[in-house]
């Protein structure tokens, strides 16, 4: 199974790429399948992680960074994969069935 952890932090005003390289510092004691590490808008930071086992596993975050990086507590989720959407990026699709165009064509 492949369970992926969402950790999110919103840096002080004007600290967003403070938190990002701080962020981007934390080593894990074991390497997930994938990281990823993204930003937004308000100083937000958003890290990724992919792992290989059962949704209730004991895995490694990221910590807290410290309180003066940052305007709140550190959001935390955790997902378990649902399996392919069914679309394929190769074959031109977007994903969607044909009754469930948004542009108004038929």
């Amino acid at each position: 199974m492949t369970v992926a952890l969402m950790w999110e932090a919103r840096a002080v005003p004007g600290g967003g790429g403070e938190l990002l390289a701080w962020a981007r510092r934390q080593k894990l004691p074991v390497p997930p399948l994938r990281r990823e590490t993204l930003r937004a808008p308000q100083d937000r930071v958003l890290v990724i992680t992919w792992w290989d086992a059962p949704y209730d596993a004991e895995l490694p975050e990221l910590p807290e960074p410290d309180g003066g990086l940052v305007t709140r507590a550190v959001h935390r989720w955790r997902f378990e994969s649902a399996g392919s959407d069914g679309s394929d990026p190769s074959d031109g699709s977007d994903g969607r069935d044909v009754g469930d165009r948004s542009d108004g064509s038929d």
